[in-house]
């Protein structure tokens, strides 16, 4: 059998306008979402029952029993297509990205695995369709599925493509103060101010400039270094800096490498102890 390896790619909000509160307690949103070419890397291989190992940086504290999202996708597919065309498998995550980060990690690899588990069983289904299927277990996961950049509406799960909007290739420095933030009390401290829709205008890059992340000020209320990776980021001359979902991670658009680069050293000696992944957008 052909490798079995899919990689969770690191997902960023370019932008997140919180429009109303439901009221079941979720959010209507408006988010672009974008996704870097680095992430958590899954591993599988045929076995006699579904195991799941995690590794890497930020395996601490991560369970590896049935609640875990990379094996709730693999129940899911099974339960729907049956154990004959979804086998058991023995399953490695390598953790590299933060957990409560806002980077949409869990989701990543959920759709990592959604998507290892179509290539080697279920080649028939689409991305909308493993989309559909995936997405109650979290709605970042829909938009991970396929990890280009779209608009995300309703809870972030209905989504649309922005041909528009070119942006693969483009340089990317993410940065996290190794702090969580917990994704349901930042949605809960939104003000409950709609400042109103995402995109006005057919130009969706100069568009971002006046485009928001509004769980920023809550975010930063839980967690002020976000404050202080914006001005470090600010500082090294992106075209675009902003915090991404929830927090704490913050992302910088450059436009060359070199000049993405040079602020992933400068960052690194001012601040050792911040995480960082450097990379361009998908």
């Amino acid at each position: 059998m052909a490798d079995m390896q899919e990689s969770g790619w690191a997902k960023i909000n370019l932008a997140l306008h919180v429009r109303a509160r439901r009221s079941d307690g979720y959010h209507l949103i408006e988010t672009l979402f974008a996704f870097v070419d680095h992430g958590d890397t899954i591993a599988a291989s045929p076995a006699s029952a579904d195991s799941l190992s995690i590794n890497g940086e930020f395996a601490g504290g991560l369970g590896n029993g049935p609640d875990n999202l990379v094996l709730r996708v693999l129940a899911l597919l099974r339960e729907r297509y049956g154990s004959e065309r979804v086998p058991p498998l023995a399953l490695t995550l390598a953790k590299r990205l933060p957990v409560a980060a806002g980077i949409g990690g869990g989701s990543a690899d959920a759709a990592a695995m959604a998507r290892l588990v179509r290539r080697h069983f279920l080649p028939e289904l689409g991305d909308a369709t493993l989309a559909r299927l995936v997405s109650p277990l979290g709605a970042d996961i829909a938009a991970c599925i396929a990890s280009t950049t779209c608009l995300g509406v309703g809870v972030g799960d209905e989504l649309s493509p922005v041909p528009e909007l070119i942006l693969t290739g483009t340089p990317v420095l993410l940065v996290n103060p190794r702090q969580r933030v917990s994704t349901g009390p930042i949605f809960a401290a939104w003000d409950g101010v709609d400042r109103g829709p995402l995109f006005t205008g057919a130009d969706m890059r100069a568009q971002l400039f006046t485009a928001r992340n509004d769980l920023q000020r809550a975010a930063i209320a839980q967690c002020p270094a976000i404050t202080d990776v914006l001005t470090e980021l600010g500082a090294r001359r992106p075209w675009l800096a902003r915090m991404s979902g929830s927090g704490a991670t913050c992302f910088a658009l450059f436009d060359a490498p070199a000049e993405r680069d040079a602020a992933a050293v400068r960052l690194a000696e001012s601040h050792p102890h911040w995480w960082q992944m450097a990379g361009t957008l998908r």
